[in-house]
C-alpha cells in the first residue's frame, strides 16, 4: 500500500521504501513509560499516562528534544493486532490516559488496530498538529482528546526548522476540524475525558511568531484550551542554541491575557531543563 497518510503525500511503499518519517509500515515503538507525568494536569492526572513514544516523525524538526527517535530510529516493531495485543495485556485502570505521542505517521495501522477497541481511560492523540483532515475524521470515533501542537505561523521559520513550508496552512485547518469533531473539554475528576488542548512552544527569537499563533486561535477556534510551554531546550544541533528569555515568555503569555486566552496551563520557565527529557 502507498503511503498517504500525511501532508508529505510520499507515495512510497513503506514495505519497500522510506519515506519522510524514515519509518516502514508496520507500527514501530521506541519507549513506554508507565505512570509518565510529564503532561499537563489534565492529561497526566495522579496516576500518570501510560505514555507510548513512537518512532520516526513526519515533521522531524531540528530542535526536537526526541531526536535520537524522531530522526535516528529506534524500538520495537508491532503489526495492527500486535499493538492491539499490547494495549490489551495492560491494566489500563491503573492510568489516567493512553497518550500516543507522535502518532500520525503510523495513523492508518493505529485506525486499523483500535477499530472497535473499547478503553477505560481517554486515548489521546499527542501531536505535531501537522496532519491531514481526513486523518482527523477517520479518528473521530477512535481519539477521545487531541493534543496538538501549533508550532509556527510562518512559512519561512517552519521551513526552515521543520521542512514543511505549509505547515501553517495545514495545522491550522486540522485542528479546526478537530475542535469541530470535539466541540466541548469535558473533564472528570480533573481529567480531560473528551476534546482538545493545544499546546504552543516559544522559540527563542519568535516572540512575533507565538502572537500571530494565538490571534489566530482566538480568532478561529471555539472555547480554546491551551498550553502555552517554556520549556525550550537546545539539544547542540540546528540553529536554536539557547533558551527563551524569560522576557519573551512574559510577553507571550502578557498576549494571551489581552485576548483573554484564560483557559488551559502556563509552565515555568524552569521547565527548559534538559533532566525533563526522557532517555531513549
Amino acid at each position: 500500500m502507498l503511503c498517504y497518510d500525511c501532508p508529505r503525500n510520499c507515495g512510497v511503499d513503506r514495505n519497500k521504501n522510506l519515506g519522510f518519517c524514515r519509518e516502514e509500515e508496520n507500527i514501530r515503538i521506541a519507549k513506554i513509560i508507565e505512570n509518565f507525568k510529564w503532561e499537563e494536569p489534565c492529561i497526566s492526572g495522579k496516576k500518570g499516562a501510560l505514555a507510548i513514544f513512537f518512532s520516526g516523525c513526519n515533521l522531524r524538526c531540528e530542535f526536537c528534544q526526541n531526536f535520537d527517535i524522531s530522526h535516528k530510529g529506534k524500538g520495537d516493531v508491532y503489526s495492527s493486532e500486535e499493538f492491539r495485543n499490547l494495549l490489551e495485556n495492560y491494566d489500563l485502570s491503573k492510568f489516567s490516559c493512553i497518550d500516543l505521542i507522535t502518532p500520525t505517521h503510523f495513523s492508518s495501522k493505529i485506525i486499523e488496530s483500535l477499530q472497535n477497541f473499547k478503553s477505560p481511560i481517554p486515548i489521546v492523540w499527542n501531536s505535531s498538529g501537522y496532519e491531514k483532515e481526513e486523518t482527523i475524521e477517520r479518528l473521530k470515533n477512535i481519539v477521545d482528546v487531541f493534543l496538538p501542537d501549533f508550532k509556527y505561523y510562518s512559512s519561512e521559520l517552519s521551513l526552515k526548522l521543520s521542512y514543511a513550508k505549509d505547515y501553517f496552512e495545514v495545522a491550522s485547518k486540522a485542528i479546526k476540524k478537530m475542535r469541530e469533531l470535539k466541540p466541548k473539554n469535558i473533564f472528570n475528576d480533573g481529567i480531560l475525558q473528551s476534546g482538545v488542548l493545544i499546546r504552543h512552544l516559544v522559540l527563542p527569537g519568535q516572540v512575533k511568531d507565538s502572537f500571530k499563533i494565538l490571534d489566530y486561535i482566538k480568532e478561529n477556534i471555539n472555547d480554546p484550551y491551551i498550553s502555552l510551554m517554556a520549556q525550550f531546550t537546545p539539544i547542540k544541533k540546528g540553529t536554536l542554541n539557547r533558551r527563551i528569555y524569560p522576557l519573551e515568555y512574559k510577553a507571550v503569555l502578557s498576549h494571551a491575557e489581552k485576548l483573554n486566552l484564560d483557559k488551559g496551563y502556563i509552565q515555568d520557565i524552569t521547565s527548559a531543563n534538559e533532566n525533563f527529557v526522557p532517555e531513549f
